[in-house]
């Protein structure tokens, strides 16, 4: 059975352990709202609500649409943690590739 919006924002709350109050609050959604999207089929949220979703946990409005088939939740954390790479000072990301080189030793 294919998975649904409702199903990956569900799993994905689950993985990152958090409550229904803490993903809202990431989210900038109210607690029954999110209730809602996790437990009835409701029409598809806005656009704004998708992408706090997606921000809040660290993937893609893509996947959590299940709109690319090829892209797997990990892929998905590696677009969504490059596109806010992208939006960091010079000096931040120079500081992120010099941690990344002294893991990768």
């Amino acid at each position: 059975m294919a998975e649904t919006i409702r199903d990956r924002i569900k799993a994905l709350r689950k993985k990152e352990k958090l409550t229904l109050d803490q993903a809202a609050e990431q989210a900038g959604l109210s607690k029954s709202y999110l209730w809602e999207l996790e437990n009835r089929d409701l029409p598809r949220p806005s656009a704004d609500k998708l992408a706090g979703l997606a921000r809040a946990y660290n993937v893609t409005v893509d996947y959590l649409f299940g709109g690319d088939p090829a892209e797997n939740l990990e892929s998905a954390e590696d677009r969504a943690f490059f596109r806010e790479y992208q939006s960091m000072s010079s000096e931040a990301r120079a500081r992120l590739r010099r941690l990344a080189k002294a893991l990768d030793e």
